[in-house]
């Protein structure tokens, strides 16, 4: 074996050691919660519950969903659980790699990473699920008794669970993009209206066809990468800046 591929390989092992590790930390997290899988859809379903008419309450519609539905959304909330766990080995594996002060850059983004994504979901548990559940639920045709299946409701709450937690990522990726040098804080904010009218497309393409929670997810959307924009000059390299300063004087 040449020198030239033993790096390689044992970039791989690591690799692999810490895809294993990960994988292991969610089983385990998933193990801990699977007995009390039926208590966390009945926390995540509250929005809607709480939104349904008297008398009314959500079914199931194959004979297996009781089962399945609440063992499918504990997984996911074990991988969730998981998250600064998986970031951690993310930033174990790649941190061998950087410089001192590449590593003091990059370990508040890989926190902070975390907790965006954590309010990212709590945002739309407390503030957008309840506005939207509450309007759906208020427009429904006379006659018509609302009662949403488990597995239809489940699918719906995970993808705006991560729409949210992603959209919320925009301060990290602002500054990775301004920091690797791919543009800068100046090019972006002559791109504002640009990334206005970006954030209300993206909002529309990740969330159910309603406009609730288009504009709730775009509002914020653009709020995080205004923040993004605000940091990311702490993280242009140096050259970059005296470049920037030279442009603006010409």
């Amino acid at each position: 074996m040449s020198q030239a591929e033993q790096p390689l390989i044992s970039h791989l092992v690591e690799l692999r050691t810490r895809l294993l590790r990960s994988i292991t930390a969610i089983l385990l997290v998933f193990i801990a919660l699977i007995y009390f899988s039926n208590n966390i859809y009945d926390f995540v379903a509250q929005p809607l519950l709480s939104q349904l008419p008297a008398g009314t309450s959500m079914i199931a519609t194959d004979v297996a969903t009781p089962f399945i539905t609440p063992i499918k959304l504990t997984l996911v909330v074990s991988f969730f659980v998981a998250i600064p766990y998986l970031l951690y080995q993310a930033w174990a594996f790649i941190a061998p790699g950087l410089y001192q002060h590449e590593r003091r850059l990059i370990l508040p983004l890989v926190a902070s990473s975390a907790v965006l994504f954590y309010a990212g979901m709590a945002f739309a548990y407390y503030v957008v699920f309840p506005l939207v559940f509450g309007f759906f639920t208020s427009t429904a045709p006379a006659g018509v008794t609302v009662a949403t299946d488990i597995a239809s409701y489940l699918d719906f709450v995970l993808t705006l669970f991560f729409a949210f937690g992603v959209a919320f990522e925009i301060p990290v990726a602002t500054i990775l993009l301004c920091w690797t040098g791919v543009t800068t804080p100046r090019s972006l904010k002559e791109k504002r209206p640009y990334v206005i009218v970006g954030v209300f497309v993206v909002g529309m393409l990740l969330t159910p066809p309603d406009v609730f929670s288009q504009t709730l997810l775009a509002i914020p959307m653009w709020g995080l990468w205004e923040i993004g924009l605000f940091f990311a000059r702490f993280y242009v390299k140096k050259e970059d800046e005296e470049q920037q300063q030279t442009e603006e004087g010409s």
